[in-house]
């Protein structure tokens, strides 16, 4: 991992080179991540539109036949949230707060019903993560770990936010859509572009959350390396938009 860990960090500081974009290049990149992140992080969750529909939406504010009221609103809510982490990662880190958390999962499930408790894991059982009367404290226990974390790797800080929120699970639905937001926050806040964790790595990416939730040591290397992928990828596309001027809309 660390000579990936060593790559990345050559290409971001060859695109902060870059940096200011310009006003075009930057209306391509938010447009590219946008419908990237929107559609895998919802597809990841169930989802059944497909990338070109999802762009569709999103570009177009066209309405998909055959699918539900629920699934435009999860894609339009997904890139509203997405506008206000971008917002948010003018702040430290450390200045995160249960209400911005709150703002986020409010973002994605505005005028989605809530109905499922728990959530499905890998092998078809219900896991329903902390007691609801232990939520508030665990909360509570995950600001005051954010608020005095002395991390200095910011894409393994983004993947312990990750697992730490997922794990505690607070909200009926949205959970895991909140955390990859939330994890993109601070990749955000720390210079990077936003990780899009593919749902062609679904698989990969549900079992290593489960094993380090599962394991009592712990262990958050295996979404580590999935991070650290993603975040290489999203290096890469970027590269694409910005080094090589390719319209990706």
């Amino acid at each position: 991992m660390q000579d990936l860990l060593a790559k990345i960090h050559e290409k971001k500081e060859q695109l902060d080179r870059l940096r200011p974009l310009s006003t075009a290049q930057v209306k391509n990149l938010k447009n590219v991540y946008d419908i990237q992140l929107t559609y895998n992080s919802n597809a990841i969750e169930g989802s059944t539109l497909t990338y070109s529909e999802t762009k569709l939406i999103l570009n177009e504010g066209i309405t998909i036949g055959g699918k539900s009221i629920n699934e435009h609103l999860e894609t339009i809510n997904h890139q509203e949230a997405i506008g206000f982490i971008e917002d948010m990662a003018k702040i430290n880190t450390k200045d995160i707060t249960l209400v911005d958390i709150r703002d986020i999962h409010h973002l994605i499930l505005k005028g989605v019903d809530n109905k499922n408790v728990g959530v499905l894991k890998s092998d078809g059982e219900i896991h329903n993560f902390i007691e609801p009367l232990k939520i508030d404290e665990k909360m509570d226990e995950f600001i005051e770990w954010l608020h005095t974390q002395t991390i200095d790797e910011p894409i393994l800080l983004a993947t312990l936010v990750h697992l730490n929120f997922v794990s505690i699970h607070p909200f009926v639905d949205g959970n895991g859509r909140t955390a990859r937001l939330l994890m993109n926050l601070v990749l955000l806040q720390n210079g990077y572009p936003q990780a899009i964790i593919k749902v062609s790595n679904r698989a990969e990416y549900i079992q290593a959350i489960e094993e380090y939730q599962q394991n009592s040591d712990n262990d958050y290397n295996k979404l580590y390396k999935v991070v650290l992928k993603s975040v290489n990828e999203s290096l890469e596309l970027y590269s694409k938009i910005v080094i090589d001027n390719i319209r990706l809309i």
